[in-house]
């Protein structure tokens, strides 16, 4: 390596990763528009991850652009970003090139029954899982989902003498009285980013989308795999393989 390549080593990485995090931005914000702080302040909206690294990211514009428009020679640079900052900046652009599959943050053990199964199999699933949403299939095919709520509402309605006779109620007898829930269907190679465009898009339709369900090749007569609601989005925990 040359003196002066090795002198300016690191605002080069530094220009590199910001260079393939604004590619990335344009790849997953899908807007008309090559500006950064465009792509940025949109994409943090949408995006939780993008909104996690914000503040930075628009540090990193200033410095990106302090670099490069007051270059006054080739290869010449007017400072040098620490080695710590480089390496973060390399970090966020590996997370932006490779997001982790929707996978990662989705509920793995679903919990799914048939129409035909006793309430009480539900009921047991709540006690020893404690979720609050159960996929529900018919002839190998979900039909729809049934939450937690949707069960008491029809306890509720269906007491006599203070007494719920769940005897023979099978699952079915409760979805017919339970307002529909909107689910999307996903295939497992679907990426995180994908779901908040799925999210973003029910939200624009004003359609309330209860879940996004992961299966083999995202259609609804397959095994669930797993399932991500909208408060998995919060909070992402994101690694890098």
């Amino acid at each position: 390596m040359s003196l002066i390549k090795q002198e300016h080593y690191l605002s080069e990485r530094f220009e590199v990763a910001f260079n393939q995090i604004h590619e990335s931005l344009k790849s997953i914000v899908k807007l008309n528009d090559d500006r950064f702080k465009v792509l940025l302040d949109i994409g943090a909206r949408k995006h939780q991850i993008i909104d996690k690294y914000y503040d930075e990211l628009k540090q990193y514009a200033k410095l990106r652009n302090s670099l490069v428009h007051d270059k006054k020679e080739l290869g010449f640079y007017i400072a040098e970003p620490h080695e710590d900052v480089v390496k973060h900046i390399e970090w966020i652009s590996t997370i932006f090139n490779k997001p982790n599959y929707a996978l990662s943050i989705a509920t793995k053990e679903v919990i799914y029954c048939d129409i035909e199964d006793s309430i009480l199999f539900i009921l047991q699933a709540i006690k020893e899982h404690g979720y609050s949403q159960y996929p529900v299939y018919q002839d190998n095919r979900c039909v729809g989902l049934l939450k937690t709520g949707d069960i008491v509402n029809w306890m509720a309605g269906n007491i006599i003498n203070t007494i719920v006779d769940l005897t023979d109620i099978k699952i079915g007898d409760i979805l017919r009285d339970v307002k529909h829930h909107p689910i999307e269907f996903v295939p497992k190679s679907i990426d995180i980013f994908s779901i908040e465009d799925i999210y973003e898009r029910k939200h624009k339709e004003k359609v309330e989308l209860e879940v996004v369900i992961i299966t083999e090749n995202g259609k609804s007569d397959e095994k669930p795999l797993g399932m991500v609601t909208a408060w998995d989005l919060i909070e992402i925990d994101y690694m890098v393989d």
